[in-house]
This record gives C-alpha cells, structure tokens and sequence, in this order.
C-alpha cells in the first residue's frame, strides 16, 4: 500500500468552492486501505476529493497518468494545494480514471505515439468496453490507482470484470481509492468506506449505508416504489 493518509492543511479557504463543502470543512484526515471507497449522493464531494487525491498524486486533472496531459476544459479545483500525503511509499505507477471524461481520455490518448500502439483506437469500442480494455491494461503494473465512478461506463456484467482486475492488482501490490454510486463496488471485500453527506464524511459500514438500504427496498417491490414516485 502506498498512501497511508491524507491530511488537510490548516490554511484551507473559509470560503468558496469547494471549501464551503461539508465533507472538506469537517475533515481533517482520512486514513486509506488498498481499497479505499467513496459514498454518498450527488453534490457531496466525492469526485472534488477525488479529484484533488488525483493532482495530488500528480496525475492529469481530466484523468490518465503522470505523462498523459492534456485539458478541454480545465474546471479542477485548488484543493490539492491543501492536501497533505502522507506516503509509505511513493508511487512509480499509476492513473486516474474518470468516467465524465473519458472520451476527451481516449482521444488524447490516440494522438500519444506510446500509447497508441497499446490502444489503437478506444473510439471504436463501446464506453464500457474501452474503459475495461484500458483498466486491464494499466492495472496490470502494481500503482496508486484513482477511480471516478466507474460504473458509469459499465453493465452490471462490467462492473463485476472490474471487481476480478481490481482483485488481482491488489494481490500484486496496489492500491485503489474509488468514488462510486454502486453498490456493488461498495461490497468489495475488506473496502474502507467514508460516506459523504451533508454534515461532512465518516466512516460506515456496507450495511448501513442509505444508498444500499434503499436498493434492497426498490428491488423488493420496484411496482410500489413506482406507483408512489409517479403518484399525483
């Protein structure tokens, strides 16, 4: 494992984004696993902290690795300026991977001489498939691995092939630190969970999250829960 923890440091912004966000003003550290997960609904916080761990670790804003860099449109915010790692072990490896930009990823990454000979063209491939194509590819090297939600681009049948390659780069020395709606991935074996909400983020436990216990209920009886949701 490589990141230890973070810590924010004392000169955080009192004010404007994203330093009025409960789960930056609350929080002073956050102590990771090989798999670390992020939870919580939109607008919590999960991809600004992500994205922050992400420059932090010095990779591209809009997703890729130390030498793919590219931007069509730069929107990251200050918050890795206020990031403090602690490492055991540095990195020599790794990459972030983000859902929302992906497509900007993949054509930048065709332009790459290196990489291009590695990935011909992710364009012709579906979303799901190239994301996978690509997460095998450079998951195959021990790394500080970032995730954006990645199930935005996966089936269900995806989003399990991800699980086994997660799986397997761990066993070889990685370390995986995961924003996510699914609560598939918030089942990973051993996963540390910080759950975001609007009083800030703590720690919690696969089964007492809100976003599973709402799942269970809707696949219940997802007729009841559609009746009530498009009632007058």
């Amino acid at each position: 494992m490589f990141l230890r923890r973070v810590e924010f440091a004392d000169d955080l912004p009192a004010t404007g984004f994203p330093f009025e966000l409960p789960a930056v003003r609350h929080l002073d550290t956050i102590e990771f696993e090989p798999v670390t997960l992020f939870v919580g609904d939109n607008g919590t916080g999960k991809s600004t902290i992500i994205e922050a761990l992400a420059v932090m670790a010095d990779f591209n804003a809009e997703g890729g690795g130390r030498n793919l860099r590219f931007s069509t449109h730069s929107t990251h915010s200050d918050l890795h300026h206020h990031v403090v790692p602690r490492w055991r072990t540095r990195p020599g490896w790794g990459w972030f991977l983000r859902a929302e930009t992906f497509y900007g990823m993949a054509s930048h990454v065709a332009r790459d001489a290196e990489l291009n000979s590695v990935f011909p063209d992710l364009h012709t491939e579906s979303h799901g498939e190239s994301f996978l194509d690509l997460a095998q590819e450079r998951f195959q090297r021990a790394g500080f691995y970032v995730l954006d939600e990645p199930e935005a681009a996966l089936s269900m049948q995806g989003q399990m092939i991800l699980a086994r390659l997660i799986s397997e780069s761990v066993a070889a020395g990685s370390q995986f630190v995961i924003a996510t709606h699914s609560p598939f991935l918030m089942a990973f074996p051993q996963a540390a969970i910080y759950e975001f909400t609007a009083d800030g983020i703590e720690r919690a436990d696969f089964d007492d999250l809100p976003a599973v216990s709402l799942w269970r209920r809707f696949l219940a009886e997802p007729s009841s829960y559609y009746q009530r949701l498009l009632s007058d």
